[in-house]
Parts: C-alpha cells; sequence; structure tokens
C-alpha cells in the first residue's frame, strides 16, 4: 500500500537535517575519550584533564566547549564537570550506563560517513579502529547490546518462552543477556551459548555473577562455519540475521534445524519490516548501517523470513511479537 507523504520541505528543514552529524559527533568523541568518567569525581580544568587523558589542549578545550554549549558539560570559569543525570548514564559505573552503545554508535559513524562511496560502488565501508583500539571497539559492541538488551530482555521473552521448554541454544550469545533472562523465566532449564572464542571469557564472567554459571554450557564456535550444538528444543537467533544476507541466513536456518530436537522451535529477535520497507523507520535506517558495515546484511520482511525458514524445513512461521525495534519476534517450529 502506497503510503502519502504530505510533508512540505523547505530550505532551513534540509539544512538542519544536513547538520544533524554535529552534535553526534561531539557525543561520540567524547564517549570514545571516556571523558565523562574522568569528570565524575567533580570539576577539572582543560589543562588537567588533557593531561589525564593524554589529548591536545586546544582540541580538547574545544571539545568541551561544544559539550558545554549542548548542555551535556556545565562550565564554570575554567573547569568543567558533567551535567546532572550525564554520569548515571555515560559511564561505566552508572546505573543506567549507555556508554558502550555510545562507543559502538561512535563506531558507526564513522562508516556512516563513507555512505555515498559505499552506495557508488557496493562495497562496506572502510573500517578503522576508533581511539579505543581494536579489541576495544569489540568490547564496545558487545557492551553495547547488553545496554540495550538487559532493560527489556525480561518483558521480550514472555512472547518467546514455549510450554516444557528444557533446553536453550543461544547463538551469538554475546555476553549472556538474553540467556540469562530466559533461565529466570525457566528455573528448571538449562542452556548453551554458542560464539566466538573472545566473546567466551565475557559470558562466563557475566553468568557466574548472576549466580547462573552451572546451568550454561559455554561452547566457542563461528556460526557461519560450525555446526550448532544440538540437543537444545528451543534456538534463540537474536540480532543477528539483519548481519546477513538472505543465502547467508538459510544457511543458518539448515544449521539450526539440524541442532533443534525432534518438535523444538526456532524464535528469531530482531527489526521487522513492513512490505514497503519504509516502516519502521527505525528499520529503513539500520538497513543502511548494514549497508555500511556488511557484505550483504539489511532488515527483512515475515515474509521473506517465513519464506527462508521454510526453504530449510520449519513450518508453522508466526510473528509472536512486534515493534518499531530490534524486538520483534518471529518463531517457527521444526
Amino acid at each position: 500500500m502506497k503510503k502519502e507523504n504530505t510533508r512540505q520541505w523547505t530550505a532551513e528543514d534540509v539544512l538542519a537535517l544536513s547538520r544533524s552529524y554535529q552534535d553526534a559527533c561531539v557525543l561520540a568523541a567524547a564517549a570514545e575519550l571516556d571523558l565523562f568518567s574522568r569528570l565524575g569525581a567533580g570539576p577539572l580544568a582543560a589543562d588537567v584533564l588533557a593531561q589525564r587523558l593524554g589529548c591536545d589542549l586546544r582540541g580538547l578545550r574545544v571539545l568541551l566547549d561544544a559539550l558545554g554549549a549542548l548542555r551535556v558539560l556545565n562550565k564554570d570559569g575554567d573547569g568543567y564537570s558533567v551535567a546532572e543525570g550525564v554520569a548515571d548514564v555515560l559511564t561505566p559505573s552508572g546505573g543506567k550506563s549507555v556508554l558502550a552503545m555510545a562507543q559502538h554508535q561512535a563506531n558507526c559513524l564513522h562508516r556512516w560517513a563513507q555512505l555515498g562511496r559505499v552506495v557508488k560502488t557496493g562495497r562496506p565501508a572502510d573500517y578503522t579502529p576508533s581511539v579505543l583500539g581494536e579489541a576495544g571497539d569489540q568490547a564496545a559492541f558487545i557492551g553495547a547490546m547488553d545496554n540495550i538488551s538487559a532493560p527489556v530482555a525480561d518483558s521480550v521473552i514472555g512472547a518467546v518462552v514455549p510450554p516444557g521448554f528444557t533446553r536453550l541454544l543461544d547463538v551469538g550469545g554475546a555476553s549472556g543477556t538474553w540467556t540469562m533472562a530466559f533461565l529466570r523465566a525457566c528455573p528448571a532449564a538449562t542452556a548453551i551459548i554458542f560464539d566466538l572464542p573472545h566473546v567466551i571469557p565475557m559470558a562466563e564472567r557475566r553468568l557466574a555473577a548472576a549466580g547462573l554459571r552451572d546451568r550454561v554450557d559455554l561452547v566457542a564456535g563461528d556460526f557461519t562455519v560450525d555446526p550448532l550444538p544440538a540437543g537444545a528444543d528451543l534456538v534463540w537467533i537474536s540480532a543477528i540475521v539483519h548481519q546477513n544476507s538472505r543465502e547467508q541466513n538459510r544457511r543458518l536456518f539448515a544449521k539450526a534445524f539440524a541442532a533443534l530436537a525432534p518438535g523444538g522451535r526456532v524464535a528469531i529477535r530482531d527489526i521487522l519490516m513492513d512490505d514497503s520497507r519504509t516502516s519502521p523507520v527505525a528499520g529503513a535506517l539500520f538497513a543502511v548501517n548494514m549497508l555500511v558495515a556488511t557484505e550483504g546484511g539489511g532488515t527483512f520482511t515475515f515474509a521473506e523470513l517465513r519464506d527462508d525458514l521454510e526453504a530449510e524445513g520449519f513450518t508453522h512461521a508466526a510473528v509472536l511479537r512486534r515493534e518499531q525495534g530490534m524486538s520483534s519476534i518471529v518463531a517457527a517450529r521444526k
């Protein structure tokens, strides 16, 4: 169905949109430098902060003043301090920290800046490590997934947990956020987390801290080349299909089918597009994120996911949960 666009654009609208990267760049730089942690103990002058961060004084002063203009920092004379609430969300120890996601978005920004060339060539953007380094960027990505998943995980899986579920396979389970939510919902169940070797220690630490380590087997591997561990009656594929082309997803679904016990289910958490591919807006923009970051990733409609699941033997595909962001759920049965 065609959606009518009634907006009347002006030059001012276009210029405001074209400048919208500026605020994001200022915040991204501050997050990469972990600047807010250094200011958490109280006001500091720019020269003191530059020395502690190992930054150029002129560059840091300009950044600090921009953050002050955006009211993320307070400036009093030569001293800078974090605005109310900032430490809670932009320092590692903050009670509602999204610092890892802000750092990950900084990496996304570097790729998005190459969008014109990506569209021209059909090749993903070049990746250059941030000031955090490659290992720091990987840690930020894993942390970012927890930042956005942990607050919603318990409510989201209410749409997923089937009667009689006993063993979960969490494919690409990262540091265990979703596995822990499933195990809280099903006290008698056990789980397997399958992810890359460098991720497994992160999961082990978090599971131990949550008192759930003895209920989870940790298996290192790469789902793009390795078979999945067998024996689960629920396979959870969370925020993965958008990284893949449809052909890659079919290969992943085939592995999930082979790993599942008879009668088991696969559940896919991701963005779900409508047939126009322009809604939800977050999904259309996330497709751009996959364009600049992957060889063939994107966002998919239910019909596309259903067809790809059925091509690998699954039946009874259905939408269990639909929302505007990453937590729509599609499930199917073996």
